[in-house]
């Protein structure tokens, strides 16, 4: 929890300068995936938590 509360603190501040931060992380999200070798590998889930921390930050600005 600490580090989701700095990493999402940082984030919000750099956006705050420059704007278009946010949508190149959002850019980026194709390229994340699960790193399990097995059945529960779920790249889209990983991917969803990405997106909702994204959108959590565009309603903060």
């Amino acid at each position: 929890m600490a580090v989701e509360h700095l990493l999402f603190g940082t984030i919000r501040h750099l956006a705050e300068r420059d704007p278009a931060l946010l949508d190149a992380l959002e850019g980026s999200l194709d390229h994340l995936w699960d790193k399990a070798d097995d059945a529960s590998r779920d790249d889209a889930a990983v991917r969803g938590v990405a997106q909702r921390f994204i959108r959590s930050l565009r309603r903060e600005r």
